[in-house]
């Protein structure tokens, strides 16, 4: 089991890193969504991450798809480092059973903190936050500002439409397809694993 940080740190101090796992950062949303599916599949690929020797960095909160991920790695001897900005505490019940957990100052701090501290990043299920998350991480690749690899989980055909709108995208001459292939697009746990299977500690992350 992992330690419990009992006093959350903010960026304003200096950062203690107590997880020594190379971790996968993975957006997901708040609430687990209508279908089952999407708990189950979250609650498998969070175990194995664990078993793989990983561990995870994500947004802090202890609901939803995100606390879920959260518990199931812990239960499975991963780490977990969560980062929440300090107003997302009115609306995101903060996780206080994590390897680290950072509350910061605002979003910006959090997706740039979570993108230091991650080898690969993959999408779940998700709303608004999470769709913002991934494509700005993408963006953040195509303009040369890392070269970790890039995932959709595609659980239950739910990006189905935004890898449509990406590829139409690539059509119409706004997304050069080289970029657009940086998102790669998995459909089972086993695509996700093969990506992330020769990670190492992450390079310094350029913002």
């Amino acid at each position: 089991m992992n330690n419990v940080l009992a006093n959350p740190i903010s960026t304003t101090l200096p950062v203690e890193h107590k997880a020594t796992q190379v971790l996968i950062a993975l957006y997901c949303g708040s609430r687990f969504g209508h279908n089952p599916v999407y708990k189950e599949k979250a609650i498998q690929l969070a175990q194995g991450i664990a078993e793989h020797g990983f561990g995870i960095v994500y947004g802090g909160a202890s609901i939803g798809l995100m606390g879920q991920v959260a518990d199931t790695v812990t239960e499975h001897g991963g780490e977990v480092v969560g980062v929440i900005p300090e107003f997302m505490l009115d609306y995101e019940v903060a996780h206080n059973h994590l390897t680290e957990l950072h509350v910061v100052e605002n979003m910006h701090m959090r997706k740039a903190m979570m993108a230091e501290r991650a080898s690969a990043f993959v999408a779940l299920p998700g709303g608004l936050g999470t769709f913002e998350e991934i494509l700005e991480i993408a963006t953040w690749g195509q303009l040369n500002q890392h070269q970790k690899p890039m995932m959709l989980y595609n659980v239950n055909g739910f990006y189905n439409h935004m890898i449509a709108q990406l590829d139409h995208a690539v059509q119409e001459g706004f997304l050069p397809p080289q970029h657009r292939a940086k998102l790669i697009v998995c459909e089972t746990e086993a695509e996700i694993f093969s990506a992330i299977k020769n990670l190492q500690t992450p390079k310094k992350f350029v913002i």
